[in-house]
């Protein structure tokens, strides 16, 4: 990573997130075509959804494979864990090994990847493998909206995102704007329709509902009875993050499957063979994230960002401490310009090391996943925003992110705070 001794210039910021999101709606519309033709753009690399290529969870996988090989598949499973586990792509490696024509055997027992039915799987579209999702009303769907209404915009979520998504960005994916989606009525009934037919090529069809806690209250009694006594060879596997908000008489009627946060070797692992990034630099990520896959590919994907932040800090508390008001007054317009998501995210930065220095002047230094530079900065610093004026720094970064939320003027904003800043290490400094 690259240090900057200046602000980058609004123009190269603005380019730099302009080519990030036509890179993301490149991607949406590149995975759409999946849904209207199953063929991929040449260089376009779709995860084969076997075991092997879940990151880490190798208790779990062993538990689900032995379930398999002992003929013990369970018809009603419930997969809980947090956020960036990999719970959905288990999933579905999970039912792509239970319909693999040619299971490999052995000492890492998977699915083969290239039967029929392990192709269709890797493209989500084996007739025998059914999704229900959180969903509402559109531009596209104006009135009773059903999952099968959104099909073709789920497999290219997934696969454009590689399986690491949240709730939030599928709501914005499908344009749900401001709408809470729920799993409704018309979706239970199209489990019960579904289900009454015989699996049209496999042995197992599988119905997965992702984000079950979203069923709708007054839905839910209509999948009880399949859910308890569903035909034979049926497969529902139900994924949450919070069992405890599954309505209760659906979470009693399924095996409960705890899938772990993954582990940082296993994660740091991941960043180095799949992303590049450098041994040091990947375990600092994988800690950073606590396992959460999600939050690791977030971080790398706004290192720069980060970097940003930290030089940008250290300069401006720096002016602060050295009272420098001119510099102050040509940092504050440089800040300005950057705009005010990045406004947001550096003040929020701001507020992280408050908190960091609280850590640091206590001992904890262990606690601290920052290293090198920031490290040292941190440490300095942390004599001076300490006890006797955490809460008014506190107030006064926590101020400035409320007023930058609400379009203030910024370099009339954070030259305010800059001056306000000053004299609180003046203050300091006379003790």
């Amino acid at each position: 990573m690259t240090n900057r001794g200046k602000l980058s210039s609004p123009n190269s910021l603005s380019r730099k997130f302009s080519c990030n999101n036509t890179g993301r709606e490149f991607i949406r519309e590149e995975v759409l075509s999946i849904g209207k033709t199953h063929k991929f753009a040449s260089g376009f690399k779709v995860r084969s959804m076997r075991f092997s290529e879940i990151i880490g969870q190798e208790v779990i996988k062993k538990k689900l494979i032995q379930t398999v090989l002992d003929h013990r598949v369970s018809h009603a499973q419930l997969f809980f864990g947090p956020e960036g586990n990999e719970k959905l792509a288990l999933a579905i490696a999970y039912a792509q090994f239970i319909n693999c024509q040619n299971r490999i055997s052995g000492d890492r027992p998977d699915s083969c990847g290239t039967c029929p039915y392990c192709i269709k799987y890797q493209k989500l579209i084996h007739p025998d493998l059914h999704f229900i999702l959180p969903i509402s009303t559109t531009k596209k769907v104006t009135k009773k909206p059903k999952s099968n209404d959104f099909l073709e915009e789920w497999r290219a979520f997934l696969i454009g995102n590689d399986y690491h998504m949240n709730l939030h960005e599928w709501y914005e994916f499908i344009g749900m704007e401001n709408k809470q989606g729920i799993i409704n009525a018309e979706d239970c009934n199209e489990i019960i329709h579904t289900l009454s037919y015989k699996s049209y090529e496999s042995e197992y069809k599988v119905m997965i509902l992702w984000m079950v806690e979203k069923l709708y209250y007054a839905a839910a009694p209509k999948i009880l009875k399949i859910l308890e006594e569903p035909p034979e060879k049926t497969l529902f596997i139900l994924i949450t993050e919070d069992p405890d908000q599954v309505i209760s008489t659906i979470r009693s009627r399924t095996l409960l499957v705890k899938i772990p946060k993954i582990g940082v070797n296993d994660l740091t692992a991941y960043l180095i063979e799949k992303h590049g990034v450098g041994e040091r630099e990947a375990g600092i990520i994988a800690r950073q994230s606590y396992g959460n896959l999600k939050q690791a590919l977030n971080r790398l994907q706004h290192i720069e960002e980060d970097q940003f932040n930290f030089t940008n800090f250290r300069k401006w508390m720096l002016l602060c401490f050295d009272n420098k008001i001119i510099d102050l007054v040509g940092f504050s317009g440089e800040i300005s310009r950057i705009g005010r998501e990045n406004q947001k995210d550096f003040l929020l930065y701001a507020l992280k090391v408050i908190g960091v220095c609280s850590t640091l002047l206590f001992g904890n230094e262990e606690e601290v996943t920052a290293e090198g530079d920031e490290l040292k900065f941190l440490k300095k610093i942390s004599a001076y925003i300490n006890p006797s004026n955490y809460a008014r720094f506190s107030e006064l970064f926590n101020t400035a992110l409320y007023h930058v939320e609400r379009n203030a003027h910024p370099q009339t904003l954070f030259l305010d705070v800059s001056l306000k800043a000053a004299r609180l290490f003046q203050e300091v400094r006379k003790k």
